[in-house]
């Protein structure tokens, strides 16, 4: 099938277009230049057309979404929905269950999700899950900062095997890259306790944080990752964890980016970042830390970040970070939950209600609109809420009015809608930037689709994946800093979303539904030096895992249409 896309206004930040009037074609699943006289024309006149969004770091699939399901069930009984002749029933709010996550994101106009913490002990269950969410691709990052073998080649500093090591996990898990959770912190846990700092030893195993991010981001490039690593530091949602922040950025800033990288520049991409960026030593002296961290970001290039906007909602929180949720819980006197994951991580997961009222929430929902501002190239940063921890990702819409909308920010503030610490002890009333059009494309599709290293989409380029939103918004006719409303209206309900060439949203309603793809990495080249690590691993792992070897393996048919990217040695 051959289609234009006639006289939309068209936001493509990797290509340069920042609101030209132009048509998109496409053929099959892939954006062509020219299409025959038979293609068929839709008619999207004076409409955005923008890439299908790529969301860098959202929970939507594994041990941790099954659990939040079962321990909330008045999250569930929440967004319900009955099934129709396209779609099955809906249910779930902050944990929408697979369907609706599916369809949901497609409402948005988006095509691509990072799943941002996989267990490889868990991995066969997080692809299961992968396969019930239709409509989207879904990378997944496995879990690598507090893996028992990846701290003993890190203390001997063997990056060799390291590397070797970490090869043979994506294989094997079906990954895209490493992730890093409060590296030493949830091995720590598993002993009760927690690491403070960037320099603190996991009990028992005499090695740093430090040195386990360090030791692992020299993998990764050795090995040409398409992506960085992808760390959550120490110490979340700790006040005065702005010094642990910058240790870690400045920490990889001499490692060299691997010349088998060819799209992204950075060598280190840090998540959630709102939650890593408050001064003082309590939280009754807690203030913003965003502007030196977004000045830090500015002056280096080797960094990029998503910010994890507070979006005010009652949501779940649930991380690998189990000594954090176990903190919160403390703070917060809220349900709680714990999951292990033996030799390899922990998490757990509470409830947490961001009020508009609250001091702290409102501080945090500041901070994180202060790094959006802050940062001065919307190349490094992206839009995330951390789904669900700082609110589920359907509220993305509401957050592109806030930044589009200097007026309905300082709206907010002088009219007590939110906390006064959000004034006083930020520098969010003082800013006057807003977000455009071309801004918002850039956080929400080029930007992340570069840091991943993505070569087919992120793009409206011939030859791309044919992964495109329309939005019933004309931004000729509107002035986002007072329609912040319209803003958030109209990105809220994608007028097309199409993927892979199919149109699974027209006139506002999901028309089709596709069957999700995985996306995962294979290095070659090193096959001999992964073999001769799992053989000298393998008395380790079969005294201490409470598996065999032969179910330890992700195989080829738990994993939905597979996208496998070779990267060469």
């Amino acid at each position: 099938m051959e289609y234009i896309l006639k006289n939309g206004i068209v936001y493509d930040p990797a290509n340069g277009i920042n609101g030209e009037k132009k048509d998109v074609m496409f053929k099959d699943d892939i954006i062509v230049d020219n299409v025959s006289s038979e293609a068929k024309v839709i008619d999207v006149t004076n409409k955005i057309v923008m890439p299908a969004g790529v969301d860098p770091h959202s929970h939507i699939a594994g041990p941790k979404l099954v659990v939040g399901r079962l321990y909330r069930p008045e999250d569930s009984r929440r967004g319900v929905t009955q099934k129709t002749k396209v779609l099955r029933s809906e249910s779930g709010f902050s944990i929408p269950s697979c369907p609706a996550t599916g369809y949901r994101y497609s409402r948005l106009g988006y095509g691509t999700v990072v799943e941002a913490a996989m267990p490889p002990l868990e991995a066969k269950h997080t692809h299961e899950e992968i396969a019930t969410i239709p409509n989207i691709d879904v990378p997944a990052l496995p879990l690598f900062g507090n893996n028992w073998f990846v701290m003993e080649y890190a203390k001997e500093n063997n990056i060799e095997d390291l590397a070797a090591f970490v090869s043979a996990w994506l294989k094997i898990s079906k990954g895209y890259g490493i992730k890093i959770v409060n590296p030493c912190g949830s091995e720590a846990w598993g002993w009760g306790m927690n690491v403070h700092g960037y320099d603190d030893k996991a009990p028992y195993f005499d090695v740093t944080s430090r040195e386990v991010v360090m030791a692992l981001a020299k993998a990764n490039e050795m090995l040409g990752l398409p992506h960085s690593i992808h760390i959550h530091p120490n110490d979340l949602g700790h006040p005065g964890n702005v010094p642990t922040t910058l240790a870690t950025l400045d920490s990889v800033k001499n490692i060299k980016k691997s010349s088998n990288a060819t799209i992204r520049d950075q060598v280190m991409h840090i998540c959630h970042l709102q939650f890593h960026s408050y001064t003082g030593n309590s939280w009754k002296d807690a203030a913003s830390g965003a502007e030196e961290i977004a000045k830090y970001i500015n002056s280096h290039d080797h960094i990029t970040c998503d910010v994890g906007q507070v979006t005010f909602d009652e949501t779940t929180t649930m991380t690998a970070d189990a000594p954090m949720e176990y903190d919160l819980f403390k703070l917060s006197g809220l349900k709680w939950t714990n999951k292990d994951i033996e030799c390899e991580t922990a998490a757990g997961i509470i409830p947490c209600i961001y009020s508009q009222k609250s001091p702290v929430s409102s501080l945090q929902w500041a901070i994180g609109l202060e790094l959006f501002l802050h940062i001065d190239d919307p190349w490094k940063v992206c839009l995330t809420t951390d789904h669900p921890n700082a609110g589920p990702f359907i509220r993305y819409p509401r957050i592109m009015s806030w930044l589009m909308s200097s007026k309905r920010r300082m709206d907010m503030i002088d009219n007590g809608e939110v906390h006064k610490w959000a004034h006083k002890r930020t520098t969010l009333g003082t800013i006057d930037r807003e977000y455009d059009f071309y801004d918002i494309a850039t956080i929400t599709r080029a930007a992340p689709a570069k840091i991943y290293g993505f070569e087919d989409r992120g793009a409206l380029t011939p030859g791309f994946k044919a992964d495109i939103a329309v939005y019933d918004i004309n931004p000729n006719e509107i002035d986002p800093s007072l329609q912040y409303q319209e803003i958030e209206d109209g990105f809220s309900l994608a007028e097309y979303t199409i993927k892979d060439g199919q149109i699974l949203v027209k006139d506002k309603e999901i028309v089709k539904v596709k069957e999700s793809q995985n996306i995962w990495v294979n290095v070659e080249g090193y096959e001999k030096q992964e073999q001769k690590v799992i053989d000298d691993i393998m008395p380790f792992f079969t005294q201490y895992y409470s598996v065999k070897w032969e179910n330890y393996p992700v195989h080829d048919h738990y994993v939905s249409n597979p996208i496998r990217i070779d990267v060469q040695k």
